[in-house]
């Protein structure tokens, strides 16, 4: 059984194993890492042998450290990545080569609907009705999409957001509030079995389902970066930020936003925090846009998604996909019971 793991920002991890009897036997780690001395190869091997099948990640990671001495040097790899492949060769873990991903493009509707569908889609992909999916956003009206666990009162100013017709929606994973109004940034969702994360810890995980978007940014010329624990940065600042909800039915919500072209001054007379937001932007007044997508790349926002979408087909396979009417008939209901109700919405007040 052949399983491997390509450490995000690091090198390629390959394992093959058997089982006999319940037990890994004919152990052999492979890849294009850094190991000095060469001889701790055949300890890691070892050290593995004969370890129970259904041990999971934390438990062979800790069976290789405790293996090797201090004088071993793994660089491009660790024994968490050895034991991800190993868990990927016994099909306890997948690889984004063993999914299919349906893609949806961007599709106009109110951001509360979009909201409601990360729910229903997680729950779709969670139960096997449906792949792992891509979907991007779109939507007809202005609105701030705050965390899960922030405060209503603390992010958002109730004069800005009268003054400007914008209404607040609280989504279902944490992080921080998304200022939102039509064409000023851009928002995926991709939601995908919990397998393809299986032994990442949360912080991994951000890093290992962001690493795409960094080669889709780099096709359309910004050099972007990995910034722990959920944001996206240039050489000019930050460009945005994920968010991310694991479900306990076996699907993990990734989702994030881009700043395209923002209307500073408005987003800072909304958001009481705006002022800080801008300042890991590296914009120092209130009176400019935050654009960093448009001023570093000179493309239209639909330009970028497509090229977006054209990166995503190039590196995993893919499939058109499209909204179910039972998937939108649910999403309705969940906006209507629950996601524009004052007690989900001031849930913390």
């Amino acid at each position: 059984m052949h399983g491997e793991y390509k450490v995000p920002g690091g090198k390629l991890v390959a394992a093959d194993v058997e089982v006999v009897d319940g037990r890994l036997s004919g152990v052999n780690i492979s890849g294009d890492f850094f190991l000095e001395p060469d001889s701790a190869l055949e300890q890691i091997d070892a050290a593995l042998e004969g370890m129970p099948s259904n041990a999971r990640v934390p438990a062979l990671a800790q069976a290789i450290e405790h293996a090797l001495d201090d004088s071993v040097e793994m660089v491009g790899f660790s024994p968490h990545a050895v034991a991800i492949a190993v868990r990927r060769a016994l099909g306890k873990a997948s690889g984004w080569g063993d999914h299919v991903f349906e893609v949806i493009e961007a599709e106009t509707m109110a951001p509360v609907m979009h909201v409601a569908l990360d729910q229903v889609i997680a729950e779709e992909v969670g139960a096997g009705r449906r792949a792992p999916t891509l979907r991007f956003w779109d939507w007809d009206d202005s609105v701030v999409v705050i965390g899960a666990f922030q405060s209503l009162a603390n992010e958002i100013d109730p004069e800005g957001a009268k003054r400007y017709g914008i209404e607040a929606v609280r989504r279902i994973s944490g992080g921080g509030a998304m200022f939102m109004e039509p064409g000023n940034c851009i928002t995926y969702s991709l939601v995908v079995p919990t397998s393809l994360v299986e032994g990442l810890s949360i912080e991994q995980s951000y890093a290992f389902l962001d690493d795409w978007v960094l080669g889709a940014l780099a096709s359309v010329g910004i050099k972007a970066h990995y910034v722990p624990i959920n944001d996206i940065a240039s050489e000019a600042g930050k460009i945005g930020g994920a968010a991310q909800k694991r479900f306990g039915t076996g699907a993990v919500l990734h989702h994030a936003t881009l700043a395209y072209d923002i209307d500073a001054e408005r987003m800072v007379e909304v958001l009481r925090i705006g002022r800080e937001k801008l300042s890991d932007k590296g914009t120092r007044s209130a009176n400019k846009r935050v654009d960093p997508m448009r001023a570093q790349t000179g493309m239209a926002r639909e330009d970028i998604m497509r090229a977006f979408l054209a990166h995503f087909a190039e590196r995993y396979d893919t499939r058109p996909g499209r909204y179910r009417p039972e998937e939108l008939e649910r999403a309705e209901a969940l906006v209507k019971d629950r996601f524009l109700t004052r007690d989900w919405t001031h849930r913390v007040p």
